[in-house]
Protein backbone atom coordinates (compact mmCIF):
# COMPACT_ATOMS: atom_id res chain seq x y z
CA UNK A 1 0.00 0.00 0.00
CA UNK A 2 1.32 3.65 -0.64
CA UNK A 3 -0.03 6.48 1.18
CA UNK A 4 0.25 10.04 -1.18
CA UNK A 5 1.09 12.03 1.43
CA UNK A 6 -0.04 15.74 0.22
CA UNK A 7 1.64 18.34 2.87
CA UNK A 8 2.69 22.17 3.66
CA UNK A 9 6.04 22.40 5.20
CA UNK A 10 4.85 25.06 6.65
CA UNK A 11 1.45 23.38 8.18
CA UNK A 12 1.25 22.79 12.01
CA UNK A 13 -1.28 20.28 11.18
CA UNK A 14 1.05 18.47 9.19
CA UNK A 15 3.55 18.62 12.08
CA UNK A 16 0.86 17.54 14.27
CA UNK A 17 0.36 14.55 12.39
CA UNK A 18 3.72 13.64 11.62
CA UNK A 19 4.78 11.26 13.79
CA UNK A 20 1.80 8.93 13.61
CA UNK A 21 1.30 9.21 9.87
CA UNK A 22 4.92 7.06 9.81
CA UNK A 23 3.86 5.27 12.77
CA UNK A 24 0.63 4.05 11.33
CA UNK A 25 2.31 3.13 7.82
CA UNK A 26 4.97 1.06 9.95
CA UNK A 27 2.30 -0.63 11.58
CA UNK A 28 0.72 -2.01 8.30
CA UNK A 29 3.65 -2.22 6.14
CA UNK A 30 2.49 0.89 4.05
CA UNK A 31 4.87 3.27 2.69
CA UNK A 32 4.83 6.82 2.41
CA UNK A 33 5.46 9.04 -0.78
CA UNK A 34 5.55 12.71 0.78
CA UNK A 35 4.36 15.56 -2.06
CA UNK A 36 5.33 19.14 -0.80
CA UNK A 37 2.26 21.33 -2.67
CA UNK A 38 1.86 24.70 -3.22
CA UNK A 39 -1.21 25.66 -1.62
CA UNK A 40 -0.88 28.82 -0.83
CA UNK A 41 -0.48 30.07 -5.04
CA UNK A 42 -1.76 27.01 -6.27
CA UNK A 43 -4.21 24.75 -4.04
CA UNK A 44 -6.60 27.34 -2.22
CA UNK A 45 -6.76 29.66 -5.31
CA UNK A 46 -8.06 26.51 -7.03
CA UNK A 47 -10.36 25.11 -4.69
CA UNK A 48 -11.56 27.99 -2.51
CA UNK A 49 -8.89 27.82 0.39
CA UNK A 50 -7.61 31.08 1.78
CA UNK A 51 -3.96 32.13 3.25
CA UNK A 52 -4.17 32.17 7.01
CA UNK A 53 -3.77 35.92 6.50
CA UNK A 54 -7.17 35.90 4.82
CA UNK A 55 -8.93 34.37 6.93
CA UNK A 56 -12.18 35.97 9.48
CA UNK A 57 -10.83 36.76 12.29
CA UNK A 58 -13.20 34.10 14.07
CA UNK A 59 -11.81 31.34 11.50
CA UNK A 60 -8.03 32.49 12.55
CA UNK A 61 -9.55 32.76 16.47
CA UNK A 62 -10.60 29.31 16.26
CA UNK A 63 -7.45 27.65 14.60
CA UNK A 64 -5.27 29.06 17.77
CA UNK A 65 -8.04 27.13 20.05
CA UNK A 66 -7.62 24.24 18.21
CA UNK A 67 -4.04 24.14 18.01
CA UNK A 68 -3.79 24.47 21.53
CA UNK A 69 -6.30 21.87 22.28
CA UNK A 70 -4.18 19.46 19.69
CA UNK A 71 -0.86 20.77 21.27
CA UNK A 72 -2.10 19.09 24.93
CA UNK A 73 -3.98 16.40 23.58
CA UNK A 74 -1.02 14.99 21.72
CA UNK A 75 1.71 16.33 23.74
CA UNK A 76 3.79 18.04 21.27
CA UNK A 77 5.38 21.12 22.63
CA UNK A 78 4.54 23.37 19.39
CA UNK A 79 4.98 27.67 19.37
CA UNK A 80 1.27 28.24 18.31
CA UNK A 81 3.00 31.39 16.78
CA UNK A 82 6.36 30.63 15.88
CA UNK A 83 9.12 33.44 14.76
CA UNK A 84 9.36 32.49 11.66
CA UNK A 85 6.16 31.65 10.14
CA UNK A 86 4.81 32.30 7.60
CA UNK A 87 8.34 31.62 5.98
CA UNK A 88 9.11 30.58 2.28
CA UNK A 89 8.63 26.93 1.55
CA UNK A 90 9.78 26.80 -2.16
CA UNK A 91 13.76 26.23 -1.72
CA UNK A 92 12.98 23.51 1.31
CA UNK A 93 10.25 22.06 -0.98
CA UNK A 94 12.71 21.89 -4.09
CA UNK A 95 15.25 19.78 -1.40
CA UNK A 96 12.59 17.69 -0.22
CA UNK A 97 11.36 17.00 -4.03
CA UNK A 98 15.27 16.26 -5.21
CA UNK A 99 15.56 13.75 -2.61
CA UNK A 100 12.06 11.73 -3.13
CA UNK A 101 13.52 11.88 -6.99
CA UNK A 102 16.86 11.09 -6.19
CA UNK A 103 17.23 9.17 -3.23
CA UNK A 104 13.66 7.88 -2.50
CA UNK A 105 10.31 8.24 -0.54
CA UNK A 106 12.02 7.76 3.04
CA UNK A 107 15.05 9.89 3.11
CA UNK A 108 12.63 12.74 1.96
CA UNK A 109 10.25 11.96 4.03
CA UNK A 110 12.64 12.58 7.23
CA UNK A 111 13.22 16.05 5.73
CA UNK A 112 10.15 17.35 5.64
CA UNK A 113 9.30 16.17 9.16
CA UNK A 114 12.79 17.82 10.26
CA UNK A 115 11.44 20.72 8.58
CA UNK A 116 8.49 21.03 9.98
CA UNK A 117 9.59 20.18 13.58
CA UNK A 118 12.63 22.99 13.23
CA UNK A 119 9.91 25.46 12.17
CA UNK A 120 6.72 24.50 14.80
CA UNK A 121 9.05 23.73 18.26
CA UNK A 122 12.64 25.20 17.77
CA UNK A 123 11.94 28.47 16.63
CA UNK A 124 14.47 27.57 13.58
CA UNK A 125 13.89 29.37 10.16
CA UNK A 126 14.33 26.61 7.64
CA UNK A 127 13.86 29.45 5.01
CA UNK A 128 17.39 30.55 5.66
CA UNK A 129 19.84 28.39 3.73
CA UNK A 130 22.33 27.80 6.50
CA UNK A 131 19.41 26.47 8.99
CA UNK A 132 18.24 24.45 6.09
CA UNK A 133 21.75 23.29 5.43
CA UNK A 134 22.18 22.14 8.90
CA UNK A 135 18.34 20.33 9.15
CA UNK A 136 19.18 18.56 6.01
CA UNK A 137 22.76 17.48 7.00
CA UNK A 138 20.87 16.21 10.64
CA UNK A 139 18.54 13.92 8.36
CA UNK A 140 22.29 12.22 7.31
CA UNK A 141 21.77 13.30 3.93
CA UNK A 142 25.01 15.17 2.03
CA UNK A 143 23.87 18.89 2.63
CA UNK A 144 25.88 20.46 -0.09
CA UNK A 145 24.93 17.80 -2.49
CA UNK A 146 21.09 18.36 -1.50
CA UNK A 147 21.17 22.32 -1.71
CA UNK A 148 23.32 22.39 -4.89
CA UNK A 149 20.86 19.86 -6.89
CA UNK A 150 17.71 21.89 -5.20
CA UNK A 151 19.36 24.54 -6.85
CA UNK A 152 17.55 23.20 -10.50
CA UNK A 153 14.30 24.65 -11.50
CA UNK A 154 12.53 21.46 -12.56
CA UNK A 155 11.95 20.39 -8.76
CA UNK A 156 9.64 24.15 -8.59
CA UNK A 157 8.63 22.61 -11.82
CA UNK A 158 7.58 19.43 -10.35
CA UNK A 159 6.05 21.09 -7.38
CA UNK A 160 3.31 23.15 -9.75
CA UNK A 161 2.71 19.85 -11.55
CA UNK A 162 2.40 17.91 -8.06
CA UNK A 163 -0.04 20.80 -7.05
CA UNK A 164 -2.27 20.61 -10.00
CA UNK A 165 -1.94 16.91 -10.04
CA UNK A 166 -3.44 17.23 -6.19
CA UNK A 167 -6.34 19.48 -6.93
CA UNK A 168 -7.71 16.96 -10.14
CA UNK A 169 -7.38 13.84 -7.52
CA UNK A 170 -9.67 16.51 -5.20
CA UNK A 171 -7.39 16.78 -2.80
CA UNK A 172 -7.19 20.78 -1.28
CA UNK A 173 -5.68 21.08 1.99
CA UNK A 174 -2.83 19.71 3.98
CA UNK A 175 -1.99 17.16 5.29
CA UNK A 176 -3.99 14.96 2.66
CA UNK A 177 -3.58 11.21 3.09
CA UNK A 178 -4.65 9.33 0.25
CA UNK A 179 -5.04 6.11 -0.58
CA UNK A 180 -6.57 4.68 -3.75
CA UNK A 181 -9.58 7.08 -4.27
CA UNK A 182 -9.97 7.87 -0.68
CA UNK A 183 -8.73 10.93 0.79
CA UNK A 184 -8.60 11.91 4.42
CA UNK A 185 -8.00 15.58 5.09
CA UNK A 186 -6.28 16.53 8.41
CA UNK A 187 -4.30 14.92 11.13
CA UNK A 188 -7.86 14.99 13.00
CA UNK A 189 -8.65 11.84 10.11
CA UNK A 190 -5.97 9.46 11.33
CA UNK A 191 -8.31 7.23 12.51
CA UNK A 192 -10.18 7.08 9.63
CA UNK A 193 -6.68 6.57 7.72
CA UNK A 194 -5.61 3.19 10.72
CA UNK A 195 -9.05 1.91 9.06
CA UNK A 196 -8.58 2.11 5.66
CA UNK A 197 -5.08 0.54 6.26
CA UNK A 198 -5.91 -2.17 8.09
CA UNK A 199 -8.65 -3.24 5.24
CA UNK A 200 -6.13 -3.83 3.14
CA UNK A 201 -3.54 -5.34 5.24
Amino acid sequence: MQIDYYLSLGSPWTHLGAARIEALAAQHGATIRPIPCDFGGTVFPASGGLPLPKRSPQRQAYRMQELRRWREALGIPIHLQPKHFPCDESFSAACVIAVRETRGDGPALRLAHRILKALWEEEANPADRDTLTRLIAETGLDADAVTALAADPRWAEIRQADSQAALARGVFGAPSYVIGDDIFWGQDRLEFVAKRLAQDA
